[in-house]
Parts: C-alpha cells; structure tokens; sequence
C-alpha cells in the first residue's frame, strides 16, 4: 500500500485516493471505509485478498461503526440525565433535609445538621449543589435523609 504525505490542505492519498484527516488526528469509520474501498480497487485481480482477511476487516468495520454508534448513544444518554438531574433534584427546594459533613477523615466522623433547601444549581465541574437556608452550599452527595422524622410525625396529626 502506497501511503503518501499529507498535502498542506490536510487531505492524504492512499493508493491515489483521497483520505480527509480528521482535526483530532484519529480515523473515523469513514476514513476507513475509504481505506477498504481503496485497497479493494488496488487489488491484483491475479492475486485478490484472501476471503478471511477480507471478513476479518469486515467485522473489524462493523465493530468500529458499532461502538462509535454506542459511544454516541452513551453520550446522549449522560446528557439527558445530567439535564434531568437538576431539575429532580429541584424538588427539594423548600424541604428540610438532613446531611453531613466530614469532621475528622481519619477517623471518618461525620456530623449532621438539619436545614431547608432555597436553591439548587449545577456548579462548574456539572456537580448538583444545594443552597441552605444558613447560605451555605453543599454537593448534593452530602444529604443523608430527605423528609425528617418530625415532618411525617406533623403530616400525621
């Protein structure tokens, strides 16, 4: 296979076949379509590609073009759920919770407080946080029970 230098406009050639390089520098599926396609209109008709090796590309394609496919369909699913989190977790707004927060790491003593949620966001790094009624913010991971004992007690009587 004759595999030629990149022209400055960033396109190869492959066996006189143009290959667009990607920005990123990695191969998509198409280009190596492009590459099979090429390499089977190159081929010595005298002496054509071994049938297995052919397949073996071949499956080699389809796995490619499927777990691109995954990878895209993983990523709008991440997407969708980090979109829906906030505003689940909007639901806390106006409800007491418990959380808590480390005291010591060595010895791993939490301490728990109770306060009601006045907003929630989703601060830089995508993480959800709370905003307390005291001002202060926490990481949603930090709540350790929603809807207090005492509330159901009200609710009943």
């Amino acid at each position: 296979m004759n595999v030629q230098p990149a022209p400055a406009s960033g396109e190869k050639a492959i066996n006189g076949v143009k290959v667009s390089e990607p920005e990123d520098s990695t191969l998509g599926k198409d280009d190596f379509l492009k590459i099979l396609i090429a390499q089977l209109q190159n081929q010595d008709p005298l002496d054509p590609m071994d049938d297995r090796e052919f397949i073996a590309q071949m499956a080699q394609f389809s796995s490619l073009e499927q777990m691109t496919n995954m990878n895209e369909a993983m990523q709008r699913f991440v997407d969708r759920h980090e979109g829906s989190a906030l505003v689940q977790q909007s639901e806390l707004i106006g409800t007491t919770v418990k959380w808590g927060s480390l005291v010591d790491e060595e010895s791993a003593d939490i301490q728990y407080a109770e306060n009601e949620v006045l907003s929630v966001r989703r601060n830089e790094q995508g993480a959800i946080e709370l905003l307390l009624d005291e001002g202060r913010w926490i990481d949603s991971r930090q709540l350790a029970q929603i809807g207090l004992d005492h509330e159901n007690e009200a609710a009943e009587t």
